[in-house]
């Protein structure tokens, strides 16, 4: 089944993408342009003389190839592809040998890396050898939560202050410590304080929330075996243990609804990118949180179209209060636009997030959809406002123009993730009609 046109403009960046992929969509750019269950391609003319050779495996969402020597992925030319197939203007027909060949060398690419996966043949072998690996990185983050220990019970002995001197050189260097004892949590955490250091007057209560974040997860690692299950999967996976997504298909709690995409947020790293896309279960009432993440240059999974209703199973990470997820199955059928969400209070929405703190007090982000608020600006910061005054605070580093754009002056229903410092809005409805933010 084609793709729809917003699922195919979600693989673009900005408004700019979007412009130039649908100049070309134009047929007169096309030739020998057709599609497969399997792919689609085709040959668009470009500046040049030759036109570029352009294939889209729709097999498998983000895999694309194009002669051209864009370095974004995928190009203006294969968006431009996907356009056409969306508009049902590509003609079935038989897969090109230059395609062929494209898709058999991604599947021998794929089968070899199976392969290497899968280790050894032996599954007692195979057993044995993980079995081996789990404990030597047990046994090395076990010794760099001691380290860190010591050295939280140092900063703490000798004050805070003296971090500002050093540039937060100190919480940096912790953090390449626990890098190497294969802690990656815990370095996530140190780098967020360091991050604080000497950033506005009041750093040291930041630095201290997120070292005193640092020091209960430590606590709990040294009573692990004595923790419940789910609250013992939770401590793990701040750590930084992984669970195989495989092993969450075939374990996981699963739960299937009709599911409103409340929106997403992108975050670009040195060598990965993350797309959190927020869901909410309109008969379950069930959060979950999907993350798809992907290399710089290659596009992030845009199937996930805020302001639509999926339906579709889910599987659930283990947790305390389990919010991540993997979609297991979803309907063939396209997704229609969602109605406007019921909203809470704001007293309501944090009453709810606090009882989530209470069971897992590492829960840095938490869905919220929030009825009948304004916008508005009050000195240097952006609120969220009801009728009777109450405000809720939005993140300083994102742009809110457009939801105030939207709202006019209005109240709205917002749906957002809360954090420590504020709400991020991903979605707002004008009436009945969903706006991504």
């Amino acid at each position: 089944m084609a793709w729809s046109e917003e699922r195919v403009l979600a693989l673009v960046p900005d408004a700019g993408a979007a412009k130039a992929a649908r100049t070309q969509a134009a047929a007169t750019r096309w030739t020998g342009a057709g599609a497969s269950p399997v792919a689609l391609w085709g040959y668009c003319q470009g500046s040049g003389a030759k036109p570029y050779q352009v294939a889209v495996d729709v097999a498998e969402p983000g895999a694309f190839r194009c002669t051209c020597p864009s370095r974004r992925i995928p190009c203006k030319h294969a968006v431009g592809l996907l356009l056409r197939w969306s508009a049902g203007a590509l003609p079935a027909a038989p897969v090109p040998d230059w395609v062929g060949v494209w898709l058999a060398e991604r599947e021998a690419r794929a089968e070899r890396a199976a392969a290497r996966a899968a280790g050894p043949a032996d599954p007692v072998e195979a057993a044995r050898a993980a079995g081996k690996r789990a404990e030597r990185r047990a046994e090395r983050v076990a010794a760099g939560v001691a380290e860190l220990g010591e050295w939280l019970a140092d900063q703490i002995r000798h004050g805070l202050s003296g971090l500002a001197a050093n540039a937060a050189e100190p919480v940096r260097s912790a953090a390449a410590r626990m890098v190497d004892a294969q802690a990656p949590g815990l370095a996530s955490a140190l780098q967020r304080a360091a991050a604080q250091v000497g950033r506005g007057r009041d750093w040291p209560g930041a630095v201290l929330s997120e070292l005193a974040q640092v020091h209960l997860l430590l606590a709990a690692h040294a009573r692990l075996a004595d923790l419940p299950a789910p609250l013992a999967d939770t401590v793990r996976s701040q750590l930084g243990f992984t669970v195989d997504t495989a092993d969450v298909l075939a374990t996981g709690v699963r739960v299937t609804d009709r599911w409103l995409v409340l929106g997403r947020v992108d975050q670009a790293g040195d060598y990965l990118a993350t797309r959190r896309t927020w869901l909410r279960g309109w008969e379950t009432g069930r959060s979950a949180l999907v993350l798809s993440f992907a290399p710089p240059g290659r596009s992030l999974d845009g199937s996930l179209v805020p302001g639509t209703d999926v339906a579709a199973t889910v599987a659930y990470y283990p947790g305390v209060v389990p919010l991540r997820a993997a979609l297991v199955e979803r309907s063939a059928e396209p997704d229609p636009p969602a109605p406007r969400p019921p909203g809470d209070p704001i007293d309501t929405a944090l009453a709810g997030y606090a009882a989530v703190l209470a069971a897992d007090p590492w829960c840095a982000r938490w869905p919220m959809v929030l009825a009948d608020l304004t916008p508005a600006v009050r000195g240097n910061g952006w609120f969220l406002a009801d009728a009777n005054g109450v405000a809720l605070p939005l993140r300083s580093i994102v742009d809110h123009r457009p939801l105030l754009a939207v709202s006019a002056g209005r109240p709205l229903t917002v749906a957002g993730e809360w954090t420590a410092g504020g709400l991020r809005p991903t979605s707002c409805w004008d009436d009945e009609r969903a706006v991504a933010l």
